[in-house]
């Protein structure tokens, strides 16, 4: 399928059934370069981006906390397990701008909306293994971590220049991922950039006692992998959110239409949609395959998952009588009764359109390079009806 087409197909998927639409063959001729910007700017607009982000320099990997979170909340299409799992709709990842040696770390969030709702940020720290030691300071075995929100990076030494967010008990001679709640900080940053002077982190032992040099370290964003690097995960809520959504689209899916594919299908660029049938148009309303390729449209330097979707889409007709199997309101049986009696000309029959939507997930890279993971409504029609 054309890109030009394959965009203003999908722009044009909610339009209902029963209404005028342009034929293929006058999207195919209509089609330009305009067109093809305006219909990206729309779908662009869906996803509630301004620009479309630039790729990232390399390859980069995005970091595996984000990934699994991904992997949680959605199915390899991207459709929304369960809506209840994410708090928020906007999941973002930072990493340290300091590249310190010292535990003393930067997260810009130039990136975060003013519209956006700041719920929780977390700072993840990754603790390497301890080095060995059986120095007289070697007898420890708990320390004390303590994160502190920089208020005067000139006097960090003074009650005055820091402000203390997190504190807790960490076992000397663990490793792996450690996880500090620094929301009131980043709250402050977002209302008020210039006072973000950034974290800084401080170990001891237990009552104020020295420990052994070495004997507890974090990875810095300087000297270790991408993968452990200090890193910011921010949950916020952008208020685009929609109405409640039903769980396990996959089982309703498949259950209502046993013959539609649930998995995402990557459409081929030369595909082709043949012209509507006179039978085909006569067909009962019904859920129907729209394939959104993101590769297709040149979205997949940014975008990390998925690779496409099933967007679906409803098509048929609604002929008098309907049936339960039509889904109708009360509201479509009677304009159905009214326009079968042709008791007035300005009424037309029900339409066939979604009357259950799911929620997908993104995973892709901002400007700035840092992950998001976002939830957006009603982009995956569930279920058809007559309305």
């Amino acid at each position: 399928m054309a890109l030009s087409r394959l965009l203003l197909c999908f722009l044009l998927a909610w339009v209902p059934a029963c209404s005028a639409r342009p034929s293929q063959a006058h999207l195919a001729a209509g089609s330009s370069e305009d067109q093809r910007a305006e219909a990206l700017k729309r779908l662009l607009q869906v996803f509630g981006i301004m620009d479309i982000p630039q790729s990232p320099h390399g390859i980069k990997e995005p970091p595996q906390y984000m990934v699994d979170l991904y992997n949680t909340v959605a199915g390899a299409d991207g459709v929304t397990k369960d809506p209840d799992i994410l708090e928020g709709n906007t999941v973002r990842s930072f990493l340290d701008k300091f590249h310190s040696s010292q535990m003393h770390f930067l997260f810009i969030l130039s990136s975060v909306a003013k519209n956006e709702q700041v719920l929780t940020a977390e700072l993840h720290l990754f603790k390497l293994r301890g080095r060995p030691s059986n120095g007289p300071l070697s007898r420890h075995h708990f320390c004390q971590v303590s994160v502190y929100q920089v208020l005067d990076q000139q006097n960090l030494d003074s009650p005055e220049g820091k402000k203390l967010l997190s504190a807790r008990l960490l076992a000397v001679h663990g490793y792996g991922w450690e996880v500090f709640s620094i929301t009131q900080a980043v709250r402050d940053w977002t209302e008020e950039e210039s006072s973000n002077h950034g974290l800084l982190v401080t170990v001891q032992g237990l009552g104020g006692a020295v420990l052994e040099p070495g004997a507890v370290q974090f990875a810095s964003g300087r000297d270790h992998h991408e993968s452990k690097k200090p890193m910011l995960v921010l949950f916020t809520d952008d208020g685009r959110r929609g109405a409640a959504l039903p769980t396990s689209p996959f089982s309703d899916l498949a259950l209502q239409n046993p013959a539609l594919p649930v998995e995402v299908g990557i459409p081929q660029s030369n595909r082709t949609r043949a012209p509507r049938s006179a039978d085909e148009q006569r067909l009962p309303c019904q859920l129907r395959p729209l394939l959104v390729d993101f590769e297709e449209i040149g979205w997949n330097g940014w975008i990390i998952s998925p690779r496409g979707y099933n967007a679906f889409h409803c098509r048929g007709s609604c002929p008098f009588p309907l049936g339960e199997n039509m889904r109708p309101t009360n509201h479509a049986t009677v304009q159905s009764i009214i326009n079968a009696l042709k008791l007035s000309q300005d009424v037309s029959g029900p339409c066939c359109v979604p009357d259950k939507l799911y929620s997908i997930n993104l995973l892709y890279f901002d400007d700035d390079e840092n992950v998001v993971l976002k939830q957006y409504d009603d982009m995956v029609a569930g279920s058809c009806g007559c309305h």
